[in-house]
């Protein structure tokens, strides 16, 4: 198999966005985005993914952190569906069922080549320092709207915005981990239309 790699450089008005992922990595990590709890949660989904991951982002956070996290899962979203090509010998689903302390969250995904996201995680305090939580949900969103995936995020309870926003970011990485890896027994595209366009 070709190497599952992919390099984005996406530049507009409000973010200049570098990105690389190689999908057959172990978790190695490099990550530059100006927003802390960002850089945390993307050290962790490498980590959780064995994606290795490189992100240099420079964005207008003079107003806020929104165009940033949104375009780097843009971005993210990009690379996957070019580095996964036409998805040959994936498992294509995965679907993880995570603990972080008082927290359990249970993530799904598909990597169908159509996009649809149900996000049931309500974030009990609208800030992590100086992170909006709402954030979390607008990065997944803006991913799987690139990577052509269907993702479900569904919170079973918690209490701390940290652990519950960490238990999705682990989650889903651990989901799209099993969903990218190849089955040894999956000759061609895992679909019944022949196609995972």
């Amino acid at each position: 198999m070709s190497q599952r790699v992919a390099t984005i450089d996406r530049k507009t008005a409000e973010t200049a966005i570098q990105l690389e992922v190689h999908l057959d990595g172990v978790g190695k990590n490099t990550i530059e985005t100006g927003v802390g709890f960002l850089d945390h949660m993307l050290v962790l989904f490498a980590k959780h993914s064995l994606v290795d991951l490189k992100v240099k982002a420079v964005g207008d956070l003079h107003i806020d952190a929104h165009h940033t996290t949104e375009d780097i899962g843009i971005c993210l979203g990009m690379a996957f569906r070019q580095a996964l090509g036409d998805k040959s010998g994936i498992r294509r689903y995965g679907h993880m069922t995570l603990p972080m302390e008082e927290t359990l969250v249970t993530t799904a995904v598909d990597f169908s080549g159509r996009s649809f996201v149900v996000f049931q995680a309500a974030m009990p305090s609208p800030k992590i320092g100086d992170f909006d939580s709402e954030l979390v949900e607008d990065f997944w969103q803006s991913f799987a709207a690139n990577a052509g995936c269907n993702l479900h995020v569904m919170l079973h309870y918690g209490r701390n915005t940290h652990h519950i926003a960490e238990a999705i970011f682990k989650g889903t990485a651990r989901a799209i981990r099993a969903a990218i890896e190849t089955d040894p027994r999956q000759t061609g595209i895992p679909s019944s239309k022949g196609t995972l366009g």
